[in-house]
């Protein structure tokens, strides 16, 4: 088990939904960290609240669907923390909707904040994570990269590609001394758009709190988990079956509700 007071963190995505939750997490765990969102006064808060756990906290706004933001960010933590031990890829952007009426700016800045973005940030920290024998890197995920979920194909693409992209790399990695971790939260229940829109998750696909996630990944550092799913109800099965038969799974999500939820989330937040 990895001991991790004293650790160094860059934590993404921090500002909001299950960011806070992932940052106060590691700071009960003495890991000392450096948050970022776009938002500044929100990375403000964060810092102030996350001081009184006695860790070192410090608040670097970054817009990391840019290339020359994620260097800077990463070059930066590095200097305030003198290193990077332990970067949680939280940030994301989930653009709903029905993928004809998507935009090709919507896209790509959902494929650059979900997926490019962890890939950049982890490329840039590896040299140093390699050099000394020793890191970890946690991608939040999402159990719609396990599975289709209507009205979510890019953000669900993004997340299916990270999911690949942790293990291929935690394989690649093995005996290095780095590894990584993927996070697959189901329905986030308490913060983000069910808390906004007041639509509650159907009850037959489960969910989580975001306090669930952020132990998780703590979970998964300590104890080097290559994947971890957070859901109320058990999916290991469903998800056996939709790997063997897409079809046939894919009509029963129908049937149960799963598109029709979809369509009234989406009421619901326009």
């Amino acid at each position: 088990m990895t001991e991790l007071r004293g650790r160094r963190a860059l934590v993404t995505g921090a500002s909001r939904g299950i960011g806070p939750h992932i940052a106060r997490a590691l700071a009960r765990a003495g890991v000392d960290q450096v948050v970022t969102a776009r938002e500044a006064r929100s990375v403000a808060r964060l810092v102030s609240e996350l001081e009184g756990s006695r860790i070192r906290a410090i608040g670097l706004p970054a817009d990391l669907r840019f290339a020359a933001d994620r260097v800077r960010l990463v070059t930066e933590a590095q200097d305030a923390l003198g290193g990077i031990d332990i970067l949680v890829n939280n940030a994301a952007v989930d653009n709903s909707g029905a993928f004809a009426t998507l935009t090709a700016e919507t896209i790509a800045d959902t494929v650059e904040t979900n997926l490019t973005a962890p890939m950049h940030l982890t490329s840039i920290v590896l040299h140093e994570m390699l050099a000394r024998r020793a890191g970890h890197v946690v991608n939040i995920a999402s159990l719609a990269g396990k599975k289709a979920v209507p009205y979510e194909a890019v953000y669900g693409g993004t997340k299916a590609g990270l999911i690949e992209w942790t293990s291929a790399l935690r394989i690649e990695l093995h005996g290095s001394g780095v590894s990584l971790s993927a996070i697959c939260p189901g329905y986030v229940t308490g913060e983000g758009m069910f808390a906004r829109w007041g639509v509650a998750p159907p009850p037959l696909f489960g969910s989580c709190t975001p306090a669930a996630v952020a132990h998780a990944v703590v979970r998964a550092i300590e104890r080097d988990r290559a994947e971890i799913v957070v859901n109320s109800m058990p999916v290991r099965a469903w998800l056996a079956f939709y790997a063997l038969a897409p079809g046939v799974a894919s009509a029963l999500v129908d049937r149960l509700g799963l598109t029709g939820f979809q369509r009234r989330k989406l009421g619901a937040g326009g």
